[in-house]
């Protein structure tokens, strides 16, 4: 049996995303990433199939996927606010994971369980660059689900698609925390 570990249980009733407005440089390097990407890895994965994988982003690469969101946004006629919010999430950022989610054909796990499987990376990715001393925040947005920005902005394949963009900064002022769920409301619990 594994031993209790309250720090680590302490960590996670407390967590809180960081929003993204308030995350600023520095920003983690090539080292200090890589811990934070080995943990997200560790991801529960049925089958062994590792069916995600990262794109890691820097101040260039971010700039560029700004400007692409203008772009597309504009060619779909999206309102031009929403265009500006997310186009704003990409300029500001300094570094952001991609985590892709990449299924794999398999007669024994199903796709949904793949899903599943990326999505808990995203948390995990999100969870670890926290302990690790990191602001994060985990954003998606409309060019997340566009195919267009999934294909010309990262080079996706046309079967895989955007899990989550985990951005990853310094805290510049600490987040306010929000109302949680009522457990009571959500748990039901069976004896029988």
């Amino acid at each position: 049996m594994p031993a209790p570990n309250p720090a680590a249980l302490e960590f996670l009733l407390t967590r809180r995303s960081r929003p993204a407005p308030t995350l600023v440089s520095p920003w983690p390097d090539r080292a200090e990433l890589e811990p934070i990407l080995t943990a997200a890895a560790r991801t529960p994965d049925h089958g062994k199939l590792e069916p995600w994988r990262f794109i890691v982003l820097s101040r260039g690469a971010l700039a560029r996927l700004a400007d692409l969101v203008a772009e597309i946004g504009t060619a779909r006629g999206r309102d031009p606010a929403e265009i500006a919010k997310l186009a704003d999430h990409f300029d500001r950022s300094g570094r952001a994971v991609v985590v892709v989610e990449s299924p794999k054909s398999s007669d024994k796990i199903p796709a949904i369980e793949q899903t599943y499987s990326a999505g808990a990376v995203c948390l995990a990715l999100l969870n670890a660059a926290l302990a690790a001393g990191w602001g994060a925040n985990w954003l998606s947005g409309w060019a997340s689900h566009d195919r267009e920005f999934m294909r010309r902005g990262l080079g996706l394949a046309d079967h895989e698609r955007i899990a989550g963009i985990i951005h990853v900064g310094t805290e510049s002022s600490p987040p306010p925390d929000r109302p949680r769920p009522d457990l009571s409301a959500i748990t039901e619990w069976v004896e029988a």
